[in-house]
């Protein structure tokens, strides 16, 4: 009887123990969570913006449990696009929030705010607005084809870049050489399509002539300035193309437009280069073209044309036409 009493006393102490353990681990439990607590966050500003690029700043208390954070952003208040996740920590106090922004479009008004998410929940900042820089604007100009032969059309054609490109009218200036009676208007004043894609048609380029685009309205921009070459027209014939090995063939034709005394190469093609085989220069035709001859002994057969150079800088240098010319014992 006294044994069984003692072992119920025992059972009932144990009891006790248990049920005071657990009260205290459950007491413990809720003083754990009590401790932390969803994140505080505060929107900040946009700094550093640019035509395309921003960095969105603002702050993040973790308030006691590790946390993350993200910015949204994007055209609406539906924002629709978001910076990867960064660490904010678990600790008490308040850490900076930074995310950098890229690929935006120009002269845009974006809506952002930061959000942040731990283990007690997620709390989203309030909205806020910035406002891309403009794209400043930029002009390209390119001649095609360049150089142009005598006589023949080019179309001059670009684009102006940035923002508030389309619509936007554009002036052709024109220097001939050499380059020192200065820039002057080449053709009428055109306005750039949807996209401020420009193009002047040139019935052709009397030689060789600097040319550039502007934009008379403010903000004035001036492209880089293209040297359009003129290539002197050659024209070539031979006296013969079967020869003897040893025997000369005549070289002879005419030069486009006039240039007396200018330097004429024969040429022959050896693998991928024209290398000079003799030489002589241009005489007296009349007032539009010169002449040239000059007897070649042919000792192998091959590909062969007539180069003219210019050393003046009113045409370009050019070739005639090639011509093969076979040759046999």
């Amino acid at each position: 009887m006294t044994g069984g009493y003692h072992v119920r006393a025992a059972t009932r102490r144990l009891s006790i123990a248990i049920a005071m353990a657990l009260a205290l681990s459950l007491s413990a439990s809720g003083l754990a969570l009590g401790a932390s607590s969803k994140p505080a966050v505060t929107t900040g500003s946009a700094v550093r913006l640019a035509p395309a690029t921003a960095t969105l700043l603002g702050k993040v208390d973790p308030n006691s449990a590790m946390t993350t954070y993200l910015f949204q952003y994007g055209p609406t208040k539906l924002y629709g696009a978001t910076t990867a996740p960064a660490a904010a920590g678990g600790g008490s106090r308040a850490v900076d929030a930074v995310a950098d922004l890229v690929a935006l479009t120009p002269a845009t008004t974006y809506h952002y705010r930061l959000v942040a998410t731990n283990r007690n929940g997620q709390v989203k900042g309030r909205d806020r607005t910035f406002r891309t820089r403009p794209q400043p604007l930029g002009l390209t100009l390119a001649s095609n084809p360049n150089p142009v032969g005598l006589g023949m059309p080019a179309v001059l054609a670009g684009t102006v870049t940035g923002t508030g490109n389309a619509g936007r009218q554009v002036v052709l200036q024109s220097n001939p050489f050499p380059y020192t009676q200065g820039f002057q208007p080449a053709a009428n004043a055109q306005l750039t399509d949807a996209q401020g894609a420009f193009a002047f048609p040139l019935l052709s380029v009397p030689l060789n002539t600097q040319y550039r685009v502007l934009t008379p309205s403010r903000p004035e921009v001036v492209s880089p300035i293209v040297t359009v070459g003129v290539a002197v027209r050659v024209g070539t014939n031979v006296s013969a193309t079967r020869v003897l090995r040893g025997r000369n063939v005549r070289f002879s034709g005419t030069v486009r437009p006039a240039r007396v005394g200018a330097q004429i190469a024969i040429q022959k093609l050896r693998g991928t280069r024209w290398v000079t085989v003799t030489g002589t220069i241009t005489r007296r035709g009349d007032a539009s073209f010169s002449r040239y001859a000059k007897r070649v002994r042919i000792v192998r057969g091959g590909s062969f044309r007539v180069f003219v150079s210019n050393l003046d800088g009113n045409f370009v240098s050019n070739g005639g036409r090639i011509v093969r010319i076979r040759s046999f014992r």
